[in-house]
């Protein structure tokens, strides 16, 4: 079953500095494009640091610490004689990166384990290809309920279970799906649950399928419906 992967969602136009950058320019570029973070490129491409807001300021924080610097009273800014950091300085390293075909469930884990908002995408070789934000693996979540759908029966009944379109009904609402129908074993009713449950944009999903009871019955026409996972 085909997953989304990180390169599906990326952005290839990357707003990117080199060590050197100053950091007014650094502090320039993440509000003229309106972002939070800055990857920090080497001279073959690769990915040697990544400089966000919260790195600035804390350096900033840091400075007027160690130098009794005062905010001018006429400007709200910060008066200081001292020499200006460059984005190798201030940057954070080593940098938390990604590559182009990891899932995008997995770069998401990423992101909240190393809390970061954005990770950028290298090759094999750490060289920038394209960034990856919370905002993109967002769009996940936004799937229309009729692609959900066509995926659900298409990718998992039909393509990895081998069942008929049919055997299964699927209703999708603002994610959440719903199976009813009947299948051979209790096994498939695990199984078709847990593709379900892993197919992106999918919330949530609530089973209605039934399967005969598997074990000593007093009749083999006995069947069991099985909920699986409740609404949240």
């Amino acid at each position: 079953m085909k997953r989304i992967k990180v390169g599906d969602l990326m952005t290839d136009e990357v707003v990117s500095v080199v060590p050197v950058t100053s950091f007014k320019e650094v502090a320039k570029l993440l509000a003229q494009h309106n972002i939070s973070g800055l990857p920090v490129l080497d001279d073959e491409d690769r990915v040697v640091g990544v400089v966000s807001e919260s790195d600035l300021l804390n350096r900033q924080a840091a400075k007027h610490l160690m130098t009794g610097d005062v905010p001018d009273t006429a400007t709200g800014t910060a008066v200081s004689s001292g020499a200006e950091f460059t984005a190798a300085e201030v940057m954070s390293t080593p940098a938390v990166t990604v590559h182009a075909d990891e899932t995008a469930p997995d770069a998401a884990r990423l992101m909240m384990r190393s809390g970061v908002e954005r990770l950028p995408v290298v090759d094999d070789e750490d060289r920038l290809v394209g960034i990856v934000t919370r905002r993109d693996l967002l769009r996940l979540f936004l799937r229309p309920d009729a692609e959900i759908r066509r995926r659900l029966i298409e990718d998992v009944l039909m393509g990895t279970m081998g069942l008929r379109a049919d055997v299964v009904t699927v209703h999708v609402v603002d994610g959440v799906v719903t199976l009813e129908g009947q299948l051979e074993s209790q096994n498939q009713i695990a199984i078709l649950t847990c593709l379900a449950e892993q197919l992106d944009g999918v919330v949530a999903v609530v089973s209605h399928v039934s399967a005969p009871v598997e074990g000593p019955v007093p009749s083999s026409s006995q069947w069991t419906t099985h909920r699986l996972s409740a609404e949240p």
